[in-house]
């Protein structure tokens, strides 16, 4: 079976630990960094242990058991799936510096015909972990980054093979290079650009056109664009979080959403006044208006685009992370329900009372859940002297 070369993985490790962290910039000496590693991608823990320890770095490693979700929602009742050592996870967050989070199965359908509504009630008890993990972000004190390591199931549920999957893991990110990392901040470089000018931009609303979508989406004061930064591995979005209050119109997606081992496909989305006021699917609809169910899931909480020229992924990959930064063709728009990010305000967060948020139109939800199309939109925005001015289409910036 394919396996990446060791210089591939530890390429990538270095990518994610050397570089990704602290906003592209890499770990420091004594930093705390959490792998948190599913069993699949076991082969790739050592080269991240071994680029922490380089960089003068202490790991932790939070590894996971390959079906253990499946048997906490087969035998766990309902004040079992509610609990959290909070004291124990909270201690954790004041521990650690940076979280890297590699996303990889063998089992791509391990939650199938697990009641929906129990997975969304665990999700909601793990809140207060978000919001502490969010707040040491929002202070300048914690970063995180996510990666991908592909297996045969992940490869197959795509119709491709082991190695064509990794071929696209290789390409989104550089890892052919010699030095990666070089061409990782020269990326970054040019994204910056965009991300300033749409920043500096007086954009009061976005209108999102074409054959699947008729969206008119409102920025809301003191906001900004953020791209690039680390967050992801691969990341070309530019994208921000907008007053939730000023969506409406309709959106499909032509991009299937993997969530909770459950495929849906074929989304269709309409707003009004900022609510989903319908919802549909052609597969796992119930799921999909069970996450809406989830409190404020049913609100915008971001907005994004990727420019086809940064992209390398051409194919769909059946992982967010990767299709959210799908180049091809048209490039890609996505939306994401539910949480917004609140470092997209002009001001630093963590200095900004909770209702300030509510009266800016920042939704705050336990669920944020990006879903992709990659058809060919126009987005046109509004200025402030009511002038319009496309910024994207054919599936690139047009600053």
């Amino acid at each position: 079976m394919y396996q990446p070369s060791k210089t591939i993985l530890k390429r990538y490790a270095d990518v994610l630990i050397k570089f990704a962290l602290w906003d592209g910039k890499g770990i420091n000496t004594d930093d705390i960094v959490k792998l948190s590693i599913p069993e699949s991608a076991k082969p790739l823990l050592p080269y991240l242990l071994t680029s922490v320890y380089e960089a003068g770095g202490h790991p932790i490693v939070d590894f996971q058991p390959e079906g253990f979700a499946k048997i906490r929602f087969k035998h766990a009742n309902n004040k079992q799936l509610l609990y959290y050592p909070k004291a124990l996870y909270l201690e954790e967050i004041k521990t650690i510096t940076h979280v890297v989070s590699i996303i990889s199965t063998n089992d791509k359908y391990e939650l199938k015909g697990i009641d929906s509504e129990k997975i969304m009630m665990r999700r909601n008890a793990a809140d207060f972990y978000r919001v502490a993990h969010f707040n040491k972000e929002y202070r300048g004190e914690l970063t995180w980054t996510v990666g991908l390591f592909g297996t045969q199931a992940m490869a197959k549920d795509v119709g491709m093979s082991l190695k064509e999957y990794w071929q696209q893991i290789i390409d989104a990110c550089f890892l052919n290079d010699d030095d990666p990392i070089s061409t990782w901040k020269k990326v970054f470089t040019e994204i910056e650009y965009i991300r300033s000018t749409l920043s500096n931009m007086p954009i009061t609303s976005l209108h999102i056109s074409g054959e699947d979508v008729d969206l008119t989406v409102s920025m809301g004061k003191n906001r900004k664009w953020l791209g690039g930064g680390g967050r992801n591995i691969p990341s070309f979005e530019v994208f921000t979080s907008p007053d939730w209050r000023g969506t409406n119109g309709t959106i499909r997606f032509n991009q299937p959403l993997y969530r909770y081992g459950n495929l849906i496909k074929d989304i269709s989305l309409e707003f009004k006044d900022g609510l989903v006021t319908n919802a549909t699917a052609s597969e796992n609809e119930k799921l999909l208006k069970d996450m809406i169910q989830v409190e404020n899931a049913n609100k915008i909480g971001e907005f994004s685009l990727t420019d086809k020229r940064h992209s390398k992924i051409t194919k769909f990959m059946g992982e967010t992370l990767f299709d959210e930064n799908m180049g091809g063709e048209f490039g890609n728009t996505h939306i994401a329900l539910g949480m917004a990010y609140k470092d997209t305000h002009t001001n630093d967060p963590s200095t900004i009372a909770d209702d300030i948020w509510e009266e800016l139109g920042f939704n705050d939800s336990a669920v944020h859940t990006d879903i992709v199309s990659t058809t060919n939109r126009v987005v046109e925005a509004t200025l402030t002297d009511g002038s319009q001015k496309i910024i994207y289409e054919n599936g690139m910036f047009t600053l």
